[in-house]
């Protein structure tokens, strides 16, 4: 039996995210073209590397006896965590490692910064709505023709917020800005 695990991101990872993020976007039947056209250019390697700076665990790399198996992709929003995607990758989709990367994520991120968890999802997606109502989440709304004229519903799960203030989004410092277009450009 595998051994599952779970760490931060380093940039080293970068390349393997993106990969398979690209094609598990390309894969899903739930979202339009348009959406997925959007979603890969939004979700670049800097925007990765962004994520990564602010705080390596946004990109949750989940292991399966210590090798990359699949992540989890989140940032911060005024207080709220948001997931953007979590994946496992195909060669580990009958394992549990699924069910253990939604553990870790809740167990890191709760008694922390954010006092809550976040994400949107399709309402035909069945099985992301039932994994994300096993670990504690509820469907606080459903965003009719929201995004693109598709419907989502908005599911979240409360944590606990044990340190003071609030994180101010996506922003970093002019050096760590420069640094990443740089990265950026050479990327290209």
């Amino acid at each position: 039996m595998a051994e599952f695990s779970a760490r931060a991101a380093r940039h080293a990872d970068i390349g393997l995210i993106h990969r398979e993020l690209m094609e598990l976007i390309d894969s899903m039947p739930y979202y339009s073209d348009r959406f997925k056209a959007h979603e890969k250019a939004r979700l670049d390697k800097t925007f990765l590397r962004t994520l990564i700076e602010i705080d390596p665990w946004h990109v949750m790399v989940l292991l399966s006896d210590s090798e990359p198996g699949g992540f989890l992709i989140s940032g911060p929003d005024c207080g709220t965590i948001f997931q953007f995607w979590s994946c496992v990758f195909p060669r580990h989709r009958k394992t549990s490692l699924g069910m253990h990367g939604m553990r870790a994520f809740i167990e890191h991120w709760d008694n922390s910064r954010f006092h809550k968890a976040s994400t949107y999802v399709r309402p035909d997606n069945r099985i992301a709505l039932a994994l994300l109502r096993r670990y504690g989440y509820e469907q606080v709304a459903l965003l009719e023709q929201h995004i693109f004229g598709e419907d989502y519903c908005v599911m979240e799960r409360k944590f606990t917020k044990a340190t003071e203030g609030y994180d101010s989004g996506m922003q970093l410092p002019l050096a760590s800005r420069l640094r990443l277009r740089a990265q950026a450009l050479l990327d290209r």
